[in-house]
């Protein structure tokens, strides 16, 4: 049972983080393109969002797994031989609790260090590529707007790297904007900057005040454009970005470099306990919905449908104790009342499967009946 649940997991797994990444990263593509970045920064950030999309759909796919073969076991009498045998549910839902660890402990390897470090990573990348100008200002043919009030075109970029028929347009300043055209122009790294170098060119300063027009031509002209890129300090103290041995050794310090509030760090810190044990929770509230019923012509849909509200139910509870814990940070206990609701509700499943008689005065669905040899 063990091995068929861990490959049909790997199945869904597969299938969900594909769904779920490629939806990511055709958002991401079309971003970083119109950008001017190339693919290789595309590839490189998509696969940084590959550990927190595995995170999403982890639960979905331990969940799902224990559905379907459980579903394949019923239908194949399979469960009917191992109750025959003198299997009790509680010993049945043995490999499965194992296949929850599992689970759990793979969601535990992510979110206490894939996915803060992944995501730590990310926001490096995203302000290098947003500071990045000179990436942005080569495309030809559109006009681009690097910053508030500026309007860059370019005609044509040749192979040797000249920029031809270039057009800036500078109106951050209301009161005298300032339109740049020249006929070749090249930029140039110099001093940690970017400088754009035009070669015969013409500068119009429009003064508002009298209405006039300053015209002045030019042989060549330098233009500091790395003044376009925001060059804020990079600030990456959000919580999710911490690892979860500073979360438990200076939650203050980190509420206080994040400015939050130290029950949303003990939201985080235990958020990432609590997600291991949903893992094992979802496994066992499929297998053990199902184990309830019994085989029918019409399929188990109805168990089915009960095992994902119950799931659904316990993911409710979780959205509900945030709230008390995010005010008081002395609540953290609550967030493992979700995970507890839920090993509850697979105990009370398995309890009424191994007895038949409540069975069939709780649930509606048909029982087969006994044959006596």
């Amino acid at each position: 049972m063990l091995s068929q649940f861990m490959v049909l997991f790997g199945f869904f797994a597969l299938v969900l983080v594909s769904i779920f990444w490629i939806n990511k990263a055709v958002r991401m593509f079309d971003r970083l393109i119109s950008d001017g970045q190339s693919a290789f920064v595309f590839l490189e950030l998509t696969a940084l969002t590959l550990p927190g999309v595995i995170a999403i759909v982890l639960p979905i796919a331990g969940f799902a797994g224990a559905v379907y073969v459980t579903n394949r076991l019923s239908t194949e009498s399979e469960l009917t031989v191992m109750q025959a045998t003198g299997y009790s549910p509680w010993r049945m839902a043995r490999p499965v609790l194992f296949y929850g660890i599992i689970v759990g402990a793979m969601m535990s390897l992510l979110t206490h260090v894939l996915v803060p470090i992944s995501l730590h990573q990310l926001e490096m990348r995203k302000i290098e590529v947003s500071r990045n100008v000179t990436a942005k200002l080569l495309t030809e043919g559109e006009f681009l707007h690097p910053a508030s009030g500026v309007t860059f075109y370019i005609r044509e970029i040749t192979p040797e790297g000249e920029l031809r028929d270039v057009f800036l347009s500078d109106r951050r300043n209301p009161e005298a904007p300032v339109t740049y055209t020249s006929n070749v122009a090249y930029l140039v790294q110099e001093g940690g900057g970017t400088k754009l170098v035009m070669v015969s060119g013409l500068a119009q300063t429009l003064r508002t005040g009298g209405n006039r027009l300053f015209t002045t031509f030019f042989d060549d002209f330098s233009y500091d454009i790395s003044s376009l890129v925001s060059r804020d300090a990079i600030k990456l103290t959000r919580v999710n970005f911490q690892l979860t041995p500073t979360l438990l050794s200076a939650p203050k310090a980190v509420a206080e470099a994040a400015e939050i509030s130290e029950g949303a760090v003990m939201l985080e810190l235990h958020g990432r306990f609590a997600q291991a044990f949903l893992c094992v929770v979802a496994a066992l509230i499929g297998f053990a919905t199902l184990l309830v019923g019994s085989f029918s012509r019409f399929g188990v849909w109805r168990q089915i449908l009960l095992a994902f509200v119950l799931l659904v139910g316990v993911k409710l509870i979780e959205g509900t104790v945030a709230a008390p814990v995010l005010v008081n940070a002395a609540l953290w206990p609550l967030i493992y009342v979700p995970s507890i609701v839920g090993f509850g509700i697979a105990a009370v499943l398995l309890y009424i499967a191994g007895h038949p008689g409540l069975v069939r005065r709780l649930l509606p669905w048909p029982r087969p009946k006994e044959h006596v040899a």
